[in-house]
């Protein structure tokens, strides 16, 4: 038997490579003689540049730039030739912020604007932009608030990967859907919406006439970060999971599997808007039954008539969330869960 497993990153707990470890080995030691391939993703947000380090080759590179709050941080990108892969979660990401830290209201994305033009004085011309994972909801505003960003990268190419196709704003935007995560309270996402409305006109108009934000996929990943990108900088947007899929040489990975196991930290109706699980059943339909297991799993209908072959959750329900995210106490649970969901399977098909 072929196993592939294809996991994102436990967000604030394990890295997409240590998941796909974890999951590995419990899968080894469930069936001894099967052929387990480690193949770990992301979808443009955290671990982007460890998960297409070996793929994209080049150099790794830092720069200095704000984080969040303003206090300095060496952030990571990759350089190769003249095209750099930046992760904006580098700059501006939540993992950068304790949780008594995180207020969208405070939070900047200027650091992703100084992380870029870093990349620009090392040679990069080219740039590929993964989304995802930020700590903010400011539209963009603080990485073009970088004196002279736009008139130095003017002549630079953008391509960037969004983690969900969400909205600028709305209902369904970046304010009201993932500023909450961030660490807004209800009073605050009002007034987050407010902010995005009056950047949108911004944006809008610094793009000019052809640049409404309501037609750009991936306007409000990362806070809006996307929406900036495209507006400023004519950037091409692009699914994150799709890209990632296609420079990690997943369909080579798949090859002859016989299940494919991924996975996330928390899985929900939000998943099915681009995340890393359902870039991966996409990407199998009707070849590889898809297993799931994640952290936390809501709206279990809904991920089951997507096609998922059998869900399972990491962390039992009566655990508290402080305890679930100690890696250790996850790893232990992971490896539970992948045996669990292994034998599951197994039970109904061999």
């Amino acid at each position: 038997m072929r196993i592939v497993v294809a996991p994102d990153s436990f967000k604030e707990c394990l890295p997409a490579g240590e998941v796909a470890a974890v999951i590995a080995d419990a899968a080894r030691a469930v069936l001894p003689g099967a052929d387990v391939v480690e193949c770990p993703l992301s979808d443009g947000g955290e671990g982007l540049l460890d998960v297409l380090a070996a793929a994209f080759g080049g150099e790794r590179m830092y720069a200095r730039v704000p984080d969040p709050l303003g206090r300095p941080v060496q952030a990571a990108y990759l350089l190769s030739g003249h095209t750099a892969l930046v992760e904006v979660a580098r700059a501006c990401g939540l993992q950068l912020l304790s949780r008594d830290e995180r207020n969208p209201l405070l939070a900047s994305s200027q650091g992703v604007g100084e992380l870029l033009l870093a990349a620009w004085d090392a040679g990069a011309r080219h740039f590929i932009v993964g989304l995802g994972g930020s700590a903010t909801c400011d539209g963009g505003a603080g990485m073009l608030s970088v004196p002279l960003i736009r008139e130095t990268l003017r002549e630079a190419s953008f391509e960037v990967l969004y983690d969900v196709d969400v909205p600028f704003c709305g209902l369904r935007g970046a304010a009201r859907v993932f500023a909450p995560q961030k660490g807004a309270s209800p009073a605050d996402v009002e007034i987050l919406e407010a902010r995005m409305q009056e950047q949108a006109r911004r944006l809008a108009a610094m793009g000019g006439s052809g640049c409404g934000l309501d037609s750009v996929p991936g306007a409000g990943a990362a806070g809006g970060l996307g929406g900036a990108f495209a507006a400023a900088f004519g950037a091409k947007m692009v699914g994150g999971i799709g890209r990632v899929l296609s420079l990690s040489g997943f369909d080579q990975a798949i090859l002859g599997a016989d299940i494919v196991i991924t996975g996330e930290g928390r899985s929900d109706h939000q998943t099915l808007s681009g995340k890393v699980p359902y870039g991966v059943l996409q990407h199998c339909r009707d070849r590889v039954p898809v297993l799931l297991l994640s952290g936390r799993i809501q709206d279990a209908p809904a991920l089951r008539q997507a096609g998922f072959a059998i869900l399972e959750e990491v962390s039992p329900a009566d655990l508290p969330l402080a305890k679930a995210l100690d890696p250790r106490i996850a790893r232990h649970n992971l490896t539970l869960a992948t045996k669990q969901i292994l034998r599951k399977y197994l039970s109904k098909h061999l």
